[in-house]
Protein backbone atom coordinates (compact mmCIF):
# COMPACT_ATOMS: atom_id res chain seq x y z
CA UNK A 1 0.00 0.00 0.00
CA UNK A 2 1.04 3.86 -0.11
CA UNK A 3 2.81 5.77 2.14
CA UNK A 4 0.88 8.25 4.00
CA UNK A 5 2.39 11.35 5.58
CA UNK A 6 1.00 13.18 8.58
CA UNK A 7 0.99 16.11 9.54
CA UNK A 8 0.31 17.15 13.41
CA UNK A 9 -0.91 20.47 14.22
CA UNK A 10 -1.38 19.92 18.14
CA UNK A 11 0.98 22.98 18.37
CA UNK A 12 -1.93 25.57 16.54
CA UNK A 13 -4.95 24.24 15.68
CA UNK A 14 -4.94 21.87 19.34
CA UNK A 15 -4.24 24.66 21.32
CA UNK A 16 -6.84 26.32 20.21
CA UNK A 17 -9.39 23.83 22.33
CA UNK A 18 -11.32 24.89 25.35
CA UNK A 19 -9.01 24.47 28.14
CA UNK A 20 -5.89 23.63 26.42
CA UNK A 21 -2.49 25.95 26.47
CA UNK A 22 1.02 24.56 26.07
CA UNK A 23 3.82 26.84 27.46
CA UNK A 24 7.27 27.26 25.29
CA UNK A 25 8.72 24.27 26.87
CA UNK A 26 5.36 21.84 26.55
CA UNK A 27 5.67 22.98 22.31
CA UNK A 28 9.45 21.92 22.65
CA UNK A 29 8.86 18.60 24.43
CA UNK A 30 6.26 17.66 22.17
CA UNK A 31 8.06 18.56 18.47
CA UNK A 32 10.96 16.10 20.23
CA UNK A 33 8.29 13.37 21.14
CA UNK A 34 6.82 13.47 17.37
CA UNK A 35 10.03 13.30 15.77
CA UNK A 36 11.15 10.68 17.68
CA UNK A 37 8.20 8.37 16.54
CA UNK A 38 8.07 9.42 12.70
CA UNK A 39 5.50 11.96 12.26
CA UNK A 40 6.22 13.66 9.16
CA UNK A 41 5.28 17.70 9.66
CA UNK A 42 4.72 19.74 12.98
CA UNK A 43 2.62 22.49 12.24
CA UNK A 44 4.29 25.01 15.41
CA UNK A 45 1.69 27.66 15.51
CA UNK A 46 1.05 31.44 13.93
CA UNK A 47 4.55 33.23 14.41
CA UNK A 48 2.06 36.62 14.12
CA UNK A 49 -0.07 35.68 16.65
CA UNK A 50 1.68 35.94 20.13
CA UNK A 51 5.36 36.01 21.33
CA UNK A 52 5.37 32.50 22.67
CA UNK A 53 4.71 31.27 18.69
CA UNK A 54 7.22 33.29 17.83
CA UNK A 55 10.02 32.39 20.38
CA UNK A 56 8.88 28.54 19.57
CA UNK A 57 10.09 28.25 16.16
CA UNK A 58 13.36 30.62 17.03
CA UNK A 59 14.02 27.45 19.42
CA UNK A 60 13.10 25.01 17.14
CA UNK A 61 15.19 26.08 14.63
CA UNK A 62 17.85 24.87 16.93
CA UNK A 63 16.57 21.41 17.46
CA UNK A 64 18.02 18.51 15.45
CA UNK A 65 15.21 16.77 14.32
CA UNK A 66 15.55 13.59 12.84
CA UNK A 67 12.44 13.09 10.38
CA UNK A 68 9.82 15.78 10.97
CA UNK A 69 9.89 19.22 9.06
CA UNK A 70 8.33 21.69 11.39
CA UNK A 71 5.62 24.29 9.75
CA UNK A 72 4.68 27.86 10.26
CA UNK A 73 1.45 28.76 9.54
CA UNK A 74 -0.37 31.83 8.19
CA UNK A 75 -3.16 33.22 6.08
CA UNK A 76 -2.80 34.61 2.48
CA UNK A 77 -1.68 38.36 2.19
CA UNK A 78 -4.45 41.40 2.99
CA UNK A 79 -6.28 42.22 0.90
CA UNK A 80 -4.73 45.52 -1.08
CA UNK A 81 -1.44 44.91 -0.08
CA UNK A 82 1.57 43.31 -1.59
CA UNK A 83 2.51 39.80 -0.46
CA UNK A 84 6.17 41.14 -0.08
CA UNK A 85 4.64 44.15 2.32
CA UNK A 86 2.28 41.98 4.12
CA UNK A 87 3.26 42.07 7.98
CA UNK A 88 1.86 38.74 8.10
CA UNK A 89 3.61 36.73 4.84
CA UNK A 90 6.56 38.65 6.56
CA UNK A 91 6.26 36.77 9.73
CA UNK A 92 5.92 33.29 8.14
CA UNK A 93 9.50 34.20 6.61
CA UNK A 94 10.93 35.26 9.50
CA UNK A 95 9.87 32.26 11.04
CA UNK A 96 12.82 30.39 9.64
CA UNK A 97 10.27 27.51 9.17
CA UNK A 98 11.30 25.15 6.35
CA UNK A 99 7.72 24.51 5.88
CA UNK A 100 4.63 27.52 5.38
CA UNK A 101 1.29 26.39 5.38
CA UNK A 102 -0.99 28.76 4.07
CA UNK A 103 -4.44 28.71 3.96
CA UNK A 104 -7.11 30.23 2.21
CA UNK A 105 -10.77 31.00 1.37
CA UNK A 106 -12.43 28.01 -0.79
CA UNK A 107 -15.86 28.81 0.01
CA UNK A 108 -17.43 32.06 -2.28
CA UNK A 109 -19.44 33.17 1.03
CA UNK A 110 -16.63 33.45 2.89
CA UNK A 111 -14.80 35.85 0.19
CA UNK A 112 -17.66 37.76 -0.12
CA UNK A 113 -19.13 38.25 3.11
CA UNK A 114 -16.18 37.64 5.22
CA UNK A 115 -12.87 38.67 3.40
CA UNK A 116 -15.50 40.99 1.18
CA UNK A 117 -13.37 40.93 -1.71
CA UNK A 118 -14.01 39.67 -5.25
CA UNK A 119 -13.31 36.22 -6.99
CA UNK A 120 -10.81 37.51 -8.80
CA UNK A 121 -9.01 39.47 -5.74
CA UNK A 122 -9.30 35.62 -3.76
CA UNK A 123 -7.73 34.09 -6.16
CA UNK A 124 -4.82 36.88 -6.54
CA UNK A 125 -4.57 36.76 -2.91
CA UNK A 126 -3.79 33.55 -3.04
CA UNK A 127 -1.49 32.95 -5.80
CA UNK A 128 0.76 35.97 -4.54
CA UNK A 129 0.80 34.45 -1.19
CA UNK A 130 1.97 31.28 -2.51
CA UNK A 131 4.59 32.39 -5.21
CA UNK A 132 6.40 34.77 -2.37
CA UNK A 133 7.04 32.31 -0.39
CA UNK A 134 8.12 29.79 -2.41
CA UNK A 135 10.16 32.94 -3.90
CA UNK A 136 12.33 32.98 -0.55
CA UNK A 137 13.08 29.31 -0.89
CA UNK A 138 10.55 27.82 1.54
CA UNK A 139 8.18 24.61 0.31
CA UNK A 140 3.81 25.69 1.09
CA UNK A 141 1.69 23.64 1.80
CA UNK A 142 -1.91 25.18 0.78
CA UNK A 143 -4.35 24.77 2.89
CA UNK A 144 -8.08 25.05 1.61
CA UNK A 145 -10.12 26.25 4.20
CA UNK A 146 -13.89 25.21 3.62
CA UNK A 147 -13.28 23.60 0.57
CA UNK A 148 -16.17 21.02 1.37
CA UNK A 149 -19.23 23.58 1.60
CA UNK A 150 -17.51 25.30 -0.88
CA UNK A 151 -17.69 22.79 -3.78
CA UNK A 152 -21.23 22.42 -2.69
CA UNK A 153 -21.97 25.66 -3.48
CA UNK A 154 -19.86 26.63 -6.44
CA UNK A 155 -17.48 23.89 -7.46
CA UNK A 156 -16.07 25.96 -10.16
CA UNK A 157 -14.66 28.26 -7.81
CA UNK A 158 -13.16 26.35 -5.13
CA UNK A 159 -11.41 24.04 -7.90
CA UNK A 160 -9.67 27.66 -9.35
CA UNK A 161 -8.55 28.21 -5.65
CA UNK A 162 -6.50 24.76 -4.93
CA UNK A 163 -5.34 25.63 -9.30
CA UNK A 164 -4.38 28.89 -8.22
CA UNK A 165 -2.49 27.44 -5.53
CA UNK A 166 -0.85 24.57 -7.40
CA UNK A 167 0.17 27.46 -10.37
CA UNK A 168 1.66 29.81 -7.77
CA UNK A 169 4.19 26.54 -6.71
CA UNK A 170 2.29 25.34 -3.62
CA UNK A 171 3.59 21.46 -3.37
CA UNK A 172 0.62 20.18 -1.89
CA UNK A 173 -3.72 21.01 -1.37
CA UNK A 174 -4.97 20.11 1.81
CA UNK A 175 -8.59 20.05 1.73
CA UNK A 176 -9.93 21.32 4.79
CA UNK A 177 -13.54 20.00 6.01
CA UNK A 178 -13.53 23.19 8.29
CA UNK A 179 -17.03 22.93 10.08
CA UNK A 180 -16.31 19.41 10.27
CA UNK A 181 -20.01 18.50 9.19
CA UNK A 182 -19.48 16.64 5.94
CA UNK A 183 -20.02 13.00 5.78
CA UNK A 184 -17.59 9.94 4.54
CA UNK A 185 -19.04 9.43 0.96
CA UNK A 186 -19.07 13.33 -0.22
CA UNK A 187 -15.74 12.95 1.07
CA UNK A 188 -14.24 10.73 -1.62
CA UNK A 189 -16.12 12.12 -4.42
CA UNK A 190 -14.76 15.94 -3.47
CA UNK A 191 -11.43 14.31 -2.81
CA UNK A 192 -11.10 12.29 -6.03
CA UNK A 193 -12.33 14.84 -8.11
CA UNK A 194 -9.61 17.44 -6.83
CA UNK A 195 -6.87 14.43 -7.23
CA UNK A 196 -8.07 14.49 -11.04
CA UNK A 197 -8.01 18.22 -11.17
CA UNK A 198 -4.78 18.62 -10.01
CA UNK A 199 -0.63 17.49 -10.68
CA UNK A 200 0.38 18.29 -7.01
CA UNK A 201 -0.65 15.48 -4.09
CA UNK A 202 -4.12 16.39 -1.95
CA UNK A 203 -3.87 15.95 1.88
CA UNK A 204 -7.07 15.65 4.35
CA UNK A 205 -8.49 18.04 7.09
CA UNK A 206 -11.46 17.14 8.88
CA UNK A 207 -13.19 18.17 11.88
CA UNK A 208 -15.29 16.26 14.36
CA UNK A 209 -18.16 18.31 14.57
CA UNK A 210 -20.09 15.47 13.07
CA UNK A 211 -17.64 12.73 14.64
CA UNK A 212 -16.60 11.44 11.73
CA UNK A 213 -13.09 12.85 11.40
CA UNK A 214 -11.53 9.67 11.41
CA UNK A 215 -13.68 8.37 8.85
CA UNK A 216 -13.47 11.27 6.94
CA UNK A 217 -10.34 11.08 6.83
CA UNK A 218 -9.71 7.49 5.97
CA UNK A 219 -12.21 7.97 3.48
CA UNK A 220 -10.17 10.74 1.68
CA UNK A 221 -6.81 8.17 1.69
CA UNK A 222 -9.47 6.08 -0.07
CA UNK A 223 -9.98 8.81 -2.57
CA UNK A 224 -6.70 9.45 -3.39
CA UNK A 225 -5.34 11.83 -0.30
CA UNK A 226 -1.69 11.51 0.83
CA UNK A 227 -1.74 13.48 3.71
CA UNK A 228 -3.49 13.30 6.59
CA UNK A 229 -3.42 16.46 8.84
CA UNK A 230 -4.94 16.36 12.80
CA UNK A 231 -4.15 16.71 16.30
CA UNK A 232 -2.73 14.05 19.02
CA UNK A 233 -5.95 12.34 20.96
CA UNK A 234 -8.51 14.87 18.33
CA UNK A 235 -7.89 17.81 20.90
CA UNK A 236 -9.07 20.96 19.29
CA UNK A 237 -11.83 23.88 18.52
CA UNK A 238 -15.20 22.76 19.13
CA UNK A 239 -15.57 19.22 18.75
CA UNK A 240 -12.07 18.77 17.89
CA UNK A 241 -10.03 17.63 14.89
CA UNK A 242 -9.32 14.52 13.49
CA UNK A 243 -7.48 11.94 15.89
CA UNK A 244 -3.87 10.94 14.39
CA UNK A 245 -3.85 8.32 17.41
CA UNK A 246 -6.65 6.74 15.59
CA UNK A 247 -5.91 7.68 11.98
CA UNK A 248 -2.80 6.30 12.38
CA UNK A 249 -3.53 2.83 13.97
CA UNK A 250 -6.19 2.67 11.17
CA UNK A 251 -4.03 3.55 8.37
CA UNK A 252 -1.47 1.09 9.37
CA UNK A 253 -2.97 -1.70 11.09
CA UNK A 254 -6.51 -2.15 9.10
CA UNK A 255 -5.30 -0.91 5.95
CA UNK A 256 -1.50 -1.59 5.58
CA UNK A 257 -0.70 1.91 4.76
CA UNK A 258 3.44 3.17 5.63
CA UNK A 259 2.88 5.51 8.28
CA UNK A 260 5.32 7.21 11.11
CA UNK A 261 8.07 5.42 9.16
CA UNK A 262 6.77 1.90 10.13
CA UNK A 263 7.91 2.15 13.84
CA UNK A 264 5.74 4.54 15.53
CA UNK A 265 2.38 3.01 15.84
CA UNK A 266 3.37 0.84 18.89
CA UNK A 267 4.45 3.97 20.84
CA UNK A 268 0.77 5.58 20.39
CA UNK A 269 -0.64 5.02 23.95
CA UNK A 270 2.66 6.61 25.48
CA UNK A 271 2.56 9.40 23.08
CA UNK A 272 -1.46 10.09 23.68
CA UNK A 273 -0.77 9.87 27.79
CA UNK A 274 2.29 11.93 26.97
CA UNK A 275 0.49 14.75 25.36
CA UNK A 276 -2.27 14.33 27.85
CA UNK A 277 -0.36 15.30 30.73
CA UNK A 278 1.41 17.82 29.29
CA UNK A 279 -1.93 19.87 28.55
CA UNK A 280 -2.58 18.86 32.14
CA UNK A 281 -5.81 17.18 30.99
CA UNK A 282 -7.26 13.76 32.02
CA UNK A 283 -7.14 10.94 30.04
CA UNK A 284 -10.20 9.18 27.89
CA UNK A 285 -10.68 6.04 29.08
CA UNK A 286 -12.64 4.91 26.38
CA UNK A 287 -10.27 6.48 23.46
CA UNK A 288 -10.18 3.70 20.72
CA UNK A 289 -6.85 1.94 20.63
CA UNK A 290 -5.15 3.86 23.21
CA UNK A 291 -7.63 4.91 26.14
CA UNK A 292 -7.29 2.53 29.56
CA UNK A 293 -10.80 0.94 28.45
CA UNK A 294 -9.93 0.09 25.25
CA UNK A 295 -8.86 -3.41 25.74
CA UNK A 296 -10.56 -4.18 29.42
CA UNK A 297 -12.88 -7.14 29.98
CA UNK A 298 -14.99 -7.13 32.74
CA UNK A 299 -15.83 -10.29 34.06
CA UNK A 300 -18.90 -13.39 32.51
CA UNK A 301 -17.73 -14.86 29.35
CA UNK A 302 -15.61 -11.76 27.74
CA UNK A 303 -12.95 -12.96 30.09
CA UNK A 304 -13.76 -16.42 29.95
CA UNK A 305 -13.09 -15.98 26.18
CA UNK A 306 -10.42 -13.66 25.92
CA UNK A 307 -8.39 -15.95 28.22
CA UNK A 308 -8.29 -18.75 25.85
CA UNK A 309 -9.02 -16.68 22.35
CA UNK A 310 -7.71 -12.92 23.10
CA UNK A 311 -9.24 -12.03 19.56
CA UNK A 312 -12.70 -13.29 20.35
CA UNK A 313 -13.48 -9.87 21.76
CA UNK A 314 -10.13 -7.82 20.42
CA UNK A 315 -10.30 -6.11 17.14
CA UNK A 316 -6.04 -6.14 17.06
CA UNK A 317 -3.60 -6.80 19.91
CA UNK A 318 -3.61 -4.09 22.48
CA UNK A 319 0.50 -4.46 22.44
CA UNK A 320 1.07 -3.48 18.54
CA UNK A 321 -0.01 0.20 19.47
CA UNK A 322 1.43 0.03 23.67
CA UNK A 323 -1.96 -0.62 25.18
CA UNK A 324 -2.64 -4.02 27.27
CA UNK A 325 -5.25 -6.08 27.84
CA UNK A 326 -6.86 -5.41 31.42
CA UNK A 327 -9.06 -8.14 33.36
CA UNK A 328 -11.51 -5.60 35.69
CA UNK A 329 -12.33 -8.00 38.08
CA UNK A 330 -8.90 -9.27 39.10
CA UNK A 331 -6.64 -6.84 37.07
CA UNK A 332 -4.24 -10.27 36.46
CA UNK A 333 -2.27 -8.37 33.94
CA UNK A 334 0.52 -5.75 33.94
CA UNK A 335 1.07 -2.67 32.33
CA UNK A 336 2.80 -3.52 28.68
CA UNK A 337 3.52 0.29 27.75
CA UNK A 338 5.67 0.16 31.36
CA UNK A 339 7.41 -3.11 30.63
CA UNK A 340 8.16 -1.11 26.88
CA UNK A 341 10.04 1.35 28.90
CA UNK A 342 12.00 -0.92 31.30
CA UNK A 343 13.69 -2.65 28.64
CA UNK A 344 16.64 -0.03 28.33
CA UNK A 345 17.47 -1.84 31.39
CA UNK A 346 17.57 -5.96 29.91
CA UNK A 347 15.09 -6.63 32.60
CA UNK A 348 13.04 -8.89 30.26
CA UNK A 349 15.52 -11.82 31.20
CA UNK A 350 15.08 -11.71 35.19
CA UNK A 351 11.34 -12.70 35.52
CA UNK A 352 11.16 -12.62 38.61
CA UNK A 353 12.63 -8.99 39.01
CA UNK A 354 10.22 -7.76 36.32
CA UNK A 355 7.54 -9.18 38.11
CA UNK A 356 8.24 -7.47 41.12
CA UNK A 357 8.46 -3.96 39.24
CA UNK A 358 5.08 -4.58 37.52
CA UNK A 359 3.80 -5.50 40.91
CA UNK A 360 5.09 -2.38 42.54
CA UNK A 361 3.90 -0.45 39.00
CA UNK A 362 0.03 -1.73 39.69
CA UNK A 363 0.25 -0.46 43.40
CA UNK A 364 1.64 2.97 42.77
CA UNK A 365 -0.63 3.15 39.63
CA UNK A 366 -3.83 2.27 42.22
CA UNK A 367 -2.33 5.48 44.06
CA UNK A 368 -2.69 7.78 41.43
CA UNK A 369 0.57 7.88 39.58
CA UNK A 370 1.16 7.68 35.90
CA UNK A 371 4.26 6.83 34.34
CA UNK A 372 4.04 7.87 31.12
CA UNK A 373 5.17 11.33 31.36
CA UNK A 374 7.63 10.39 34.58
CA UNK A 375 10.26 8.66 33.00
CA UNK A 376 12.38 9.66 35.39
CA UNK A 377 10.58 8.74 38.32
CA UNK A 378 9.92 5.29 37.24
CA UNK A 379 13.95 5.00 36.60
CA UNK A 380 14.46 5.51 40.29
CA UNK A 381 11.97 3.03 40.77
CA UNK A 382 13.48 0.37 38.74
CA UNK A 383 16.87 0.77 40.89
CA UNK A 384 14.84 0.83 44.32
CA UNK A 385 12.95 -2.41 43.32
CA UNK A 386 15.94 -4.10 41.37
CA UNK A 387 17.94 -3.17 44.93
CA UNK A 388 20.56 -1.19 43.31
CA UNK A 389 19.93 1.81 44.30
CA UNK A 390 22.25 4.22 46.78
CA UNK A 391 21.06 7.37 47.90
CA UNK A 392 22.74 10.74 47.67
CA UNK A 393 21.47 12.16 50.30
CA UNK A 394 18.94 11.08 53.11
CA UNK A 395 15.66 13.27 53.66
CA UNK A 396 15.05 14.12 57.34
CA UNK A 397 12.84 16.51 57.96
CA UNK A 398 11.32 19.60 55.62
CA UNK A 399 8.53 22.25 56.50
CA UNK A 400 6.56 25.17 54.72
CA UNK A 401 5.04 27.99 55.54
CA UNK A 402 2.84 30.75 54.18
CA UNK A 403 1.99 33.80 55.73
CA UNK A 404 1.02 37.35 54.52
CA UNK A 405 3.07 40.67 55.23
CA UNK A 406 1.91 44.04 56.19
CA UNK A 407 1.21 44.60 52.35
CA UNK A 408 -1.24 41.52 52.29
CA UNK A 409 1.51 40.09 49.86
CA UNK A 410 1.98 36.16 50.45
CA UNK A 411 5.54 34.96 51.74
CA UNK A 412 6.46 31.54 51.60
CA UNK A 413 9.86 30.15 53.36
CA UNK A 414 11.22 26.44 52.90
CA UNK A 415 13.06 24.74 55.93
CA UNK A 416 14.67 21.76 54.64
CA UNK A 417 16.82 19.35 56.88
CA UNK A 418 19.22 16.28 55.29
CA UNK A 419 22.10 14.42 56.03
CA UNK A 420 24.50 14.70 53.05
CA UNK A 421 27.72 12.43 53.41
CA UNK A 422 27.07 11.91 57.15
CA UNK A 423 27.06 15.56 58.36
CA UNK A 424 23.68 16.85 58.59
CA UNK A 425 22.77 19.91 57.11
CA UNK A 426 19.76 22.35 58.32
CA UNK A 427 19.23 25.17 55.54
CA UNK A 428 16.24 27.45 55.23
CA UNK A 429 15.29 29.68 52.07
CA UNK A 430 12.28 31.79 50.74
CA UNK A 431 10.45 31.58 47.38
CA UNK A 432 7.97 32.46 45.24
CA UNK A 433 5.79 30.11 46.04
CA UNK A 434 5.66 26.45 48.10
CA UNK A 435 7.94 24.44 45.23
CA UNK A 436 10.13 27.35 44.61
CA UNK A 437 10.66 27.58 48.26
CA UNK A 438 11.62 23.65 48.56
CA UNK A 439 14.16 23.94 45.59
CA UNK A 440 16.17 26.82 47.02
CA UNK A 441 16.45 25.52 50.82
CA UNK A 442 16.78 22.04 49.09
CA UNK A 443 19.75 23.39 46.89
CA UNK A 444 21.38 25.19 49.63
CA UNK A 445 21.52 21.87 51.90
CA UNK A 446 23.29 20.32 48.88
CA UNK A 447 25.52 23.23 47.99
CA UNK A 448 29.24 22.22 47.68
CA UNK A 449 28.75 18.72 47.76
CA UNK A 450 26.97 18.46 44.17
CA UNK A 451 28.07 21.59 41.85
CA UNK A 452 26.43 19.87 39.17
CA UNK A 453 22.55 21.29 40.52
CA UNK A 454 23.96 24.41 39.44
CA UNK A 455 23.13 23.56 35.92
CA UNK A 456 19.60 22.18 36.34
CA UNK A 457 16.47 23.92 36.49
CA UNK A 458 12.63 23.37 36.86
CA UNK A 459 11.08 24.12 33.87
CA UNK A 460 7.38 23.26 34.41
CA UNK A 461 4.70 22.33 37.13
CA UNK A 462 1.26 20.68 36.92
CA UNK A 463 -1.03 19.52 39.44
CA UNK A 464 -3.90 17.93 38.57
CA UNK A 465 -6.44 16.60 41.15
CA UNK A 466 -7.22 12.83 40.60
CA UNK A 467 -10.07 11.39 42.79
CA UNK A 468 -12.31 15.17 42.67
CA UNK A 469 -15.43 13.02 44.25
CA UNK A 470 -13.13 13.75 47.26
CA UNK A 471 -13.04 17.12 47.66
CA UNK A 472 -10.57 18.77 49.25
CA UNK A 473 -9.67 15.46 50.54
CA UNK A 474 -8.85 14.56 46.98
CA UNK A 475 -5.45 13.25 45.94
CA UNK A 476 -3.65 15.11 43.85
CA UNK A 477 -0.84 14.66 41.14
CA UNK A 478 2.05 16.86 40.51
CA UNK A 479 4.76 16.38 37.50
CA UNK A 480 7.70 18.32 37.68
CA UNK A 481 9.64 19.20 34.34
CA UNK A 482 13.31 19.75 34.82
CA UNK A 483 16.57 20.02 32.70
CA UNK A 484 20.43 20.31 32.60
CA UNK A 485 22.48 21.50 29.49
CA UNK A 486 22.14 17.58 27.97
CA UNK A 487 18.36 16.39 28.71
CA UNK A 488 14.81 17.22 29.90
CA UNK A 489 13.34 14.78 32.30
CA UNK A 490 10.40 14.36 34.03
CA UNK A 491 9.17 13.13 37.77
CA UNK A 492 6.03 12.90 39.36
CA UNK A 493 4.68 12.77 43.04
CA UNK A 494 1.16 11.70 44.08
CA UNK A 495 -0.25 12.55 47.87
CA UNK A 496 -3.46 13.94 49.08
CA UNK A 497 -1.23 16.94 50.50
CA UNK A 498 -0.11 18.94 47.38
CA UNK A 499 2.97 20.11 49.29
CA UNK A 500 3.61 16.58 49.92
CA UNK A 501 3.68 15.38 46.43
CA UNK A 502 5.69 18.62 45.29
CA UNK A 503 8.41 17.73 47.69
CA UNK A 504 8.61 14.08 46.02
CA UNK A 505 8.53 15.33 42.69
CA UNK A 506 11.06 17.53 42.98
CA UNK A 507 13.49 15.21 45.33
CA UNK A 508 13.36 12.56 42.47
CA UNK A 509 14.01 14.97 39.96
CA UNK A 510 17.06 16.20 42.20
CA UNK A 511 18.02 12.74 42.89
CA UNK A 512 17.73 11.70 39.15
CA UNK A 513 20.27 14.52 37.95
CA UNK A 514 23.00 13.55 40.87
CA UNK A 515 22.59 9.55 39.84
CA UNK A 516 22.66 10.58 36.26
CA UNK A 517 26.48 12.96 36.56
CA UNK A 518 27.57 9.80 39.03
CA UNK A 519 27.12 7.77 36.05
CA UNK A 520 24.76 5.43 37.70
CA UNK A 521 22.70 4.70 34.27
CA UNK A 522 25.61 4.85 32.50
CA UNK A 523 25.45 0.77 32.47
CA UNK A 524 22.01 0.27 31.81
CA UNK A 525 22.05 2.91 28.39
CA UNK A 526 24.79 0.92 27.43
CA UNK A 527 23.12 -2.15 27.56
CA UNK A 528 20.07 -0.13 25.74
CA UNK A 529 22.40 1.11 22.84
CA UNK A 530 24.00 -2.66 22.39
Amino acid sequence: MARIQLYDTTLRDGSQGEGVNFSLQDKLLITRKLDALGFDYIEGGYPLSNPKDFEYFQQAAELSLQHARVCAFGMTRRRGVTAENDVGMRALIDSQAPVVTIVGKSWDLHVEEILRVDEAENLAMIRDSVAFVVSQGREVIYDAEHFFDGYLHNPEFALATIRAAQEAGATMAVLCDTNGGSLPEQIARTVGIACDTLKIPVGIHTHNDGDLATANSLAAVAAGAVQVQGTINGIGERCGNADLVCVAANLSLKQEHEVLDGKGVRHLTELSRYVYELANMNFRNNQPFVGASAFAHKGGMHVHAVNRIAHSYEHIEPQVVGNVRRVLVSELSGRSNIVAKATKFKLEQDADLMAKILERVQDLESEGYQFEAAEASFDLLIKKVAGNYAAMFERMHYRVNVETDQNSQPVTEATVKLRVHGEVRHEVAEGDGPVNALDSALRKALNGAYPGLEEMHLVDYKVRVINSTEGTAARVRVVIESRDKEEIWSTIGVSENVIEASWLALVDSVEYKLLKDAGHFEIEAMSAAD
